[in-house]
This record gives structure tokens, sequence and C-alpha cells, in this order.
């Protein structure tokens, strides 16, 4: 996004209101609602959530952390809502800046479950 949207965002000077503490709520919903958009997804019960924010020059960059002790991962949870959060700051902010980009969605850790614990190691760094 253009630096000066970033600068808006950081303000809560954005006319639609409080861009993060939106995106926050988005994200947290959205991992609640995961089987319910993905095809083939289980539900799994989710226990928590936290959305993250880290504003930068020119971006935001948004990462959820979701857990459960159900019987199955929560990657597809955690990466929904990191989208649907960053698809919500699009919304907000789109009437400021329409060159924004979603980029990098990738899951970068997990533990628990079937497969064991898993952490990202192919150099792919965040924005």
């Amino acid at each position: 996004m253009l630096p000066e949207t970033t600068t808006k965002v950081a303000n809560n000077a954005i006319t639609k209101g409080d861009v993060l503490g939106a995106a926050r709520i988005a994200g947290i919903q959205a991992a609640k609602r995961t089987a319910d958009l993905i095809p083939m997804c289980h539900p799994v019960l989710v226990g928590s959530v936290s959305i993250n924010f880290s504003i930068g020059d020119d971006h935001v960059e948004v990462e959820a952390q979701v857990e459960t002790v159900d019987r199955t991962g929560v990657e597809m949870e955690a990466m929904t809502a990191c989208t649907v959060a960053a698809l919500t700051v699009y919304d907000m902010c789109k009437s400021a800046d329409r060159t924004m980009t979603i980029e990098q969605v990738a899951l970068w850790e997990k533990a628990g479950g079937r497969s064991g614990p898993w952490r990202r190691t192919d150099g792919l760094t965040p924005a």
C-alpha cells in the first residue's frame, strides 16, 4: 500500500473507522467459520485465535495464531484468519488507496496434530 495509507492506518485516520480493530474481529470470525468456507475442511473446535499486526512503511503485516485441542490441525483456520483480516484492511482502506495488494499468505509454523511440529525453512520471508 502507499506510505500515506499506512500512516492513516497507524493514526486511525481512515474514514471507515478502526481498521486494525475491524480486521482483528473479521479474522477471528473467519477462523471460526473456516469449515463453512472451504470444502472438505474439517470443522474444528477453535480454542483461541489471536491476530497481530505490524505496520511497515508501505504495508501492514497480518499474523494469526490459532489453538485447538481437537483431532486435527488448525493451519487452514490460521491462514483463513490472515486472509480475511487482510481483505478487511483492503476494504476499509480502498477509498484512500486502490493500489494495495495482498501477498504471501503462508504457514510459518505448526505444533501438535498427527504430523507433529513443522517450521518453514525455505527462506520465504514476511513482507
